[in-house]
């Protein structure tokens, strides 16, 4: 079996949870599938939280504007228009609580350390890791009607070292 496989279900099992338990909707994971480093993302906002000690790397929620701005209504009750400081706030939060769930779930977790959840804004952008965490998998998942978010883990796993 493929070491990453004890790592990755962990990260799909968490995300289910926390969006029926702490957005109160639920979603539906789809396919895995490597990400392709030189595609251009049309996501338009992106929260990266790092991870280090046993596992290295980061993990990151990418999402188009229109659907951080209905989670974001349904955490704080009223909808936003545009990214404001509650979406950048939410879609942050979201990323912290999945990293956080999953130290638990993981090999070694309790040696992990998350770092602050930065938040990216933006169109075009493209997330580069370092050569180590080449293979970054993307896990897309559905909410709502026909809305899709992207769940990214790269991570380097201290005997690859």
């Amino acid at each position: 079996m493929d070491k990453m496989v004890q790592y990755i279900k962990p990260f799909v099992d968490v995300t289910l949870n926390t969006f029926e338990e702490f957005v109160g909707c639920e979603v539906i994971a789809r396919h895995p599938h490597y990400l392709d480093a030189e595609k251009e993302s049309d996501w338009d906002i992106s929260s990266v939280i790092g991870l280090s000690g046993a596992v290295k790397g980061a993990v990151i929620i990418s999402m188009k504007k229109d659907l951080a701005i209905k989670i974001t209504e349904l955490l704080v009750g009223n909808a936003p228009t545009d990214i404001d400081a509650d979406v950048v706030d939410a879609i942050g939060e979201i990323v912290n609580i999945i990293a956080g769930n999953v130290k638990s779930l993981i090999p070694s977790g309790d040696q992990i350390v998350i770092s602050i959840p930065t938040v990216i804004k933006g169109k075009e952008i493209t997330i580069a890791f370092p050569s180590r965490q080449e293979r970054v998998l993307c896990i897309p998942f559905k909410i709502f009607d026909d809305d899709i978010f992207h769940v990214l883990v790269a991570i380097e796993l201290k005997d690859q070292v």
